[in-house]
Parts: structure tokens; sequence; C-alpha cells
């Protein structure tokens, strides 16, 4: 995974870049060691934490 995308999977996004739990964070999302949540798409978790998506997917990009 050189590039995440909003259909990325959390877990798979925190598997390869542990740093990026930061950015989920700070969006809300403290269940991060919930299987539930580490199988979920980023869209799918910023929906339900009203989050822009667009610009999480930029923020771990960037700093990927």
């Amino acid at each position: 995974m050189d590039k995440v995308t909003k259909n990325s999977i959390i877990g798979d996004v925190l598997d390869k870049y542990p740093h990026t739990a930061e950015f989920f964070l700070e969006m809300g999302m403290h269940c991060l060691g919930c299987p539930a949540a580490r199988g979920e798409t980023i869209e799918q978790a910023c929906e339900v934490h009203s989050s822009d998506c667009d610009a999480l997917v930029s923020k771990i990009n960037s700093a990927i």
C-alpha cells in the first residue's frame, strides 16, 4: 500500500503505518483496538464520526 484511499481498511493502514493512529484519535475514533473498527474503511469511520474523509486521507498520505 503506497497510497491510502477512503476505501482503505483502517487495520491495514495501522499495521503498515502505526504512526497514523494519532490522526484517527484526533477525529474522535478512540476504539482503534476494536476488531470492528479495524475492519472498517476510512470512509465508514468518517461517516460514523462526522469527519471529513478527504481531509483525513490527505493528512495520512502526507505523513506516509
